[in-house]
């Protein structure tokens, strides 16, 4: 298998004496979807919070591409090909949707210090957001405001801010919470054509959603690594049932 784009080895972030994420170990490749299950409190979203650089670590190493990032910041993080999303929305409400993902994609430009250069100028800037904004089907309201989106609207631009900041990597944060049913559906079938060309970790409580889209589960508990593996083997692993997916079958 080819280089990993993610890569963690022995992951470890205390608070006190209470350890979040403990010795976690796993790997993300492009092409590939590595979800990240388990119950509340397990340490999923400050797993995350550590591979985009919100968090440091107390102990253990990330690398990206191959390269150790390990204590960088989240700015630095993000320039070396990590986008993320959040469980609440991080979008600027005031703002069209194309406006938000030009935002997005002027994070990418060598040098803020333009001032007087109108946003539009900026030809590769615009030409990145039009594509993020096309890929996730939202170019019909590319002019709307994000605060007149539909929660899954909402959704769907926060990925495409991520896109237009060209990620190898995507740290995904229950993408799925709060949507109906064919807003989730929506959602899943751009998570399938993402992970084309991106390697995804995927954080959910979906399990549906989970179990079609994942090439590999990581089951956390308490901060640390229950199982790791295919679908199948996490479906079939007594500890997993019993801990997380509603007991043994009868």
């Amino acid at each position: 298998m080819a280089e990993a784009a993610l890569r963690t080895a022995g992951l470890r972030r205390l608070f006190g004496g209470l350890a979040a994420v403990n010795g976690v170990s796993l790997e993300c490749h492009v092409g590939h979807l590595h979800a990240v299950i388990g119950p509340n409190g397990a340490g999923k979203t400050t797993l995350i919070n550590l591979l985009s650089g919100d968090l440091l670590p107390s102990a253990g190493c990330i690398e990206i591409r191959g390269r150790e990032v390990t204590g960088l910041g989240a700015h630095r993080i993000s320039q070396l090909g990590v986008g993320r999303s959040y469980q609440r929305t991080n979008v600027f409400m005031g703002f069209s949707v194309f406006e938000n993902c030009r935002l997005a994609a002027q994070s990418r430009l060598p040098s803020s210090l333009r001032f007087l250069q109108p946003a539009a100028s900026y030809r590769a800037v615009n030409q990145a957001a039009e594509q993020a904004v096309e890929f996730v089907g939202l170019s019909v309201r590319s002019k709307v405001r994000a605060s007149d989106l539909s929660h899954g609207g909402r959704r769907q631009l926060e990925v495409a801010m991520t896109l237009a900041t060209a990620p190898t990597v995507l740290l995904l944060d229950e993408p799925l919470a709060g949507m109906g049913a064919e807003e989730a559906a929506s959602m899943v079938e751009l998570l399938r054509k993402l992970v084309q060309d991106h390697a995804i970790l995927l954080v959910e409580h979906d399990m549906d959603a989970v179990f079609a889209l994942a090439a590999t589960l990581t089951v956390m508990v308490n901060g640390s690594v229950l199982a790791s593996g295919a679908p199948p083997e996490i479906r079939a692993n007594p500890q997993v049932q019993e801990a997380y997916l509603g007991g043994a079958d009868e």
